[in-house]
């Protein structure tokens, strides 16, 4: 299985069903949040990563995590690859996700 949102700016994201299971390995509790990790990209802010280019975290904060986190985390990969015509498309791909506590942020 795989989803697939736009972000603010429209730029296609998936996430497979194996990356989310690899999330969910070693934080188990954030299955139920599934919909809120997808609506994290939708709507969500966006970092680059200074040392890669194509990575990007995108996070938003979610009162229902309290108290011990209260931002979802979600990182992204940009890229490209060439579809059955032979056209580039964009490839922009979930990584992983996680939560954090992040102070004075809402």
């Amino acid at each position: 299985m795989t989803w697939e949102v736009h972000d603010r700016d429209g730029r296609p994201i998936y996430m497979t069903s194996e990356r989310w299971q690899h999330a969910l390995e070693k934080r188990p509790w954030l299955a139920p949040y599934l919909d809120d990790v997808l609506a994290t990209i939708r709507r969500g802010r966006r970092h680059q990563d200074p040392l890669n280019p194509r990575k990007y975290k995108y996070y938003a904060a979610w009162d229902a995590l309290r108290p011990e986190f209260n931002h979802l985390v979600v990182i992204v990969l940009f890229g490209e690859r060439l579809d059955q015509m032979g056209r580039t498309v964009p490839n922009n791909y979930v990584t992983n996700v996680w939560a954090v506590f992040i102070y004075g942020d809402k």
